[in-house]
């Protein structure tokens, strides 16, 4: 009687078939990223936008330093509608800014009494008018509350987290403006 004849063990790594093919690979993977794609699209998601103003022309009455100042105009420089003037003159509408500010104050305190927890405030007051000076919106105030614990050991790692929360507050009370301009009915 023939011996059997055994077929040598797989080797550590081979599953023991065949390696698929690179191009049937690369097919799955942008199969699966359309799927992707088409199911995103399909629930109604977008980018989100810049907000939509209701006013052609926009003067603004920002410090010419004013981080949310740059990133404002920035912003509505994107915006499909809206075009910043230099001259309030030739606006439609004036924002203005009646107070722009940055406050830290102590919330809590360690055992040994030193300032253990902060609460970092950005407070920004503005109203709007039109090209007459009546008002399109009232005095309004956005204020923006972080919180953020002190350590001794880290005093340069806290200076950062704290102007990245700043940053981030910033770009927080740009949006919230936007969409309170873009609110404004005329």
């Amino acid at each position: 009687m023939p011996a059997a004849r055994l077929d040598p063990a797989p080797r550590r790594g081979d599953s023991g078939s065949a390696p698929a093919a690179p191009g049937r690979r690369r097919a799955l993977s942008i199969a699966l990223a359309s799927l992707a794609i088409a199911s995103a699209a399909g629930c109604g998601f977008q980018l989100r936008r810049s907000a939509a103003l209701p006013f052609r022309t926009l003067y603004t009455g920002f410090a010419p330093t004013s981080a949310i100042g740059a990133e404002f105009r920035r912003l509505v420089r994107v915006a499909e509608d809206t075009r910043l003037v230099d001259d309030p003159k030739d606006a439609e509408a004036r924002l203005e800014v009646l107070g722009e500010r940055r406050e830290k104050e102590v919330v809590g305190f360690s055992s040994t009494g030193r300032p253990r927890e902060y609460q970092l405030r950005l407070r920004f007051t503005f109203r709007v008018v039109d090209h007459d000076g009546q008002p399109l919106l009232a005095p309004t105030e956005i204020v923006l509350r972080r919180d953020i614990t002190s350590s001794d050991i880290e005093v340069v790692a806290k200076q950062q987290e704290e102007e990245l929360l700043y940053r981030e507050m910033q770009s927080d009370l740009v949006q919230q403006l936007l969409r309170r301009l873009a609110a404004i009915r005329r």
